[in-house]
């Protein structure tokens, strides 16, 4: 019914960007909650960024001044803009949403494929 489509990953020096776009498609009544986590090398996964229930944002402390998260709420889009890359940004990245079905009373997590950020010189 739904998916998560998350594109933008790849192979960047220190110092770089990229940007991360995860779409969301299907019969959807409303995405209450959009955002990125990731998953470090031996690391457990973590919330990267995203937009709450109520709008406001979130960002990991290790983030903050770096990275920037957008929407387009016509396309069901969010973005994530990483600047100033560090090696320890390297990381599986994953899109989730806490959507609403159409047809359907409860909130439930969807979680895109994930879309590998290397950060290597």
């Amino acid at each position: 019914q739904v998916q998560l489509v998350e594109s933008g990953g790849g192979l960047v020096q220190p110092g770089g960007s990229l940007r991360l776009s995860c779409a969301a498609s299907g019969s959807i009544f409303s995405v209450n909650a959009m955002g990125w986590y990731r998953t470090a090398p031996g690391k457990q996964r973590e919330l990267v960024a995203a937009f709450t229930r109520s709008g406001s944002t979130n960002f990991a402390d290790s983030v903050k001044g770096r990275f920037t998260i957008s929407r387009d709420n016509a396309k069901n889009t969010v973005y994530l803009q990483m600047n100033s890359l560090k090696p320890e940004d390297t990381a599986v990245y994953y899109c989730n949403a806490k959507i609403v079905v159409d047809g359907v009373r409860y909130e439930y997590d969807y979680w895109g494929q994930g879309t590998q950020v290397t950060v290597s010189s």
